[in-house]
């Protein structure tokens, strides 16, 4: 009989978090969602914080269960959002409240950047001006509180800081890294010149670990005994690339889609100059160091921070199901949202900065839920649109499709506005990316599959896409 390996992905959002046992056996991948849980920033004092505390206690939860269901569990990876960071002092101890990417504390120094400085930011490390860059984070931190400095003794991202919960190893996984504006471009180290700008000790920052690998047991934790902790990609758009059907031969646009868009391609090189800072390419990486450079767009959470204005909302997959399909007997829009727009970024009201960024450009906001369904959608799919023109134009290629997965790829209505708008076939994966990604990293690392080429193929052979015509 033919073995089955049993692997857990937690797989941290910035809405949601997820514990997820994937199976592998005779080349087929099984999903077993254990544990779902809500996520979310919480307010204090004008300012935005992560709930960590929380986020751990479900994690462990959802583990013990993993293990309860799947005894032979083999291993653990963890991946997140990127950005955010925990400060520890040398045994591991945060020292300062770990913030959200959504705090507006960094705009100061996200204008000063603007006025001075960025071109050469850019070429270092290849990342445009996003104001919720660990960088930005990192120089208001220490501006604000320098004697920090003499008690923090590492600085750990996320699913860092996870790992070491786990493992009791402190280690900077690459792909997260690159997120932070702080990684060099051109090479796998950190850039001296980018931590200077910003202010920030070289000594937070040892050198980046490539994955996936293996870091070792699960520690300190008898009821996972046996179990191994591995490092994988630890940012969730990473995991997304890994997890996603995509072309070996690099002609597919990955979409992955939920509380943001990210569309990206993959890439030896980083797309760099001025005419990629003006398009706002981010060159992040995946684990093994490759590039994925990729535009980013507000996504779904437009959706998300809407529907508290409404009094009928969607609780279920069906009452979804029912509102997306209304939504699609709407009008179409006469104007789009434009969504990178800043005003969108975390308003107090979403439904009221929508209206207000429709009369800026003399349209006029939806009656109803189902019409700013309709709007929120098809903008997302024009700036999808734009996204994939703009990779094209530094990639030297066209696409010959673009293959989405993630919360969206269940949406036909925004795969169709993707599609309609781009002029290209959507194949739609219903799939959740980045925990697949994350599984297919445990795998290569365990050795079960040999590479994730090899493991793309025997994917692809057992899921099947929907698909949308550009026409």
């Amino acid at each position: 009989m033919t073995k089955s390996v049993a692997c857990a992905a937690v797989d941290l959002g910035a809405t949601s978090g997820r514990v997820i046992v994937g199976s592998w056996r005779a080349s087929r991948l099984e999903l077993t969602e254990v544990h779902r849980f809500p996520n979310g920033f919480k307010s204090l004092a004008g300012h935005e914080y992560w709930d960590v505390p929380t986020l751990w206690s479900e994690v462990r939860k959802g583990l013990l269960e993993a293990k309860r269901r799947f005894p032979r569990l083999a291993s653990v990876g963890v991946d997140s959002w990127a950005v955010d960071f925990v400060l520890v002092d040398r045994n591991g101890r945060p020292v300062f409240p770990v913030h959200c990417y959504r705090d507006v504390r960094t705009a100061a120094g996200s204008a000063e950047l603007d006025r001075q400085g960025l071109a050469r930011i850019y070429q270092l490390t290849g990342l445009p001006n996003y104001p919720y860059n660990s960088s930005l984070q990192l120089q208001e931190t220490i501006r604000s509180y320098p004697s920090l400095a003499q008690v923090v003794k590492r600085c750990l991202f996320i699913p860092d800081y996870f790992n070491f919960l786990l493992s009791d190893r402190m280690e900077n996984e690459l792909s997260v890294s690159s997120h932070s504006q702080l990684l060099d471009c051109h090479s796998m180290t950190w850039s001296a010149e980018a931590l200077r700008r910003f202010g920030i000790p070289r000594a937070w920052f040892p050198a980046p670990s490539r994955s996936p690998r293996r870091l070792g047991p699960v520690r300190g934790w008898p009821e996972l005994a046996g179990t191994l902790s591995l490092l994988v990609p630890g940012h969730d758009t990473a995991c997304a690339f890994m997890g996603t059907p995509a072309a070996e031969d690099h002609s597919d646009l990955i979409l992955s889609t939920g509380t943001w868009s990210l569309a990206g391609c993959q890439s030896k090189k980083p797309f760099l100059g001025p005419e990629a800072l003006a398009q706002r390419i981010s060159n992040e990486r995946m684990g093994d160091g490759s590039f994925r450079p990729l535009q980013s767009c507000l996504g779904l959470w437009l959706l998300e921070r809407v529907l508290p204005d409404f009094n009928r909302r969607p609780n279920n997959r069906r009452e979804w199901s029912h509102l997306i399909a209304s939504a699609a007997r709407e009008p179409a829009p006469a104007v789009l949202l434009d969504v990178t727009d800043k005003s969108l970024f975390n308003p107090p009201k979403m439904r009221a900065a929508i209206d207000a960024a429709l009369r800026r450009k003399g349209g006029r906001a939806p009656h109803s839920l189902s019409g700013y369904v309709r709007l929120i959608c098809e903008s997302l799919g024009q700036g999808h649109a734009n996204a994939a023109r703009g990779l094209e134009q530094f990639a030297g290629r066209k696409f010959s499709r673009i293959v989405v997965v993630g919360g969206g790829s269940r949406n036909p209505l925004l795969c169709q506005a993707t599609a309609r708008a781009s002029g290209l076939p959507v194949a739609a994966y219903a799939l959740e990316g980045a925990a697949v990604g994350n599984l297919a990293a445990q795998l290569i690392a365990l050795g079960e599959v040999e590479d994730l080429a090899d493991f793309r193929a025997r994917l692809g052979r057992q899921l099947v896409a929907k698909k949308y015509s550009a026409g």
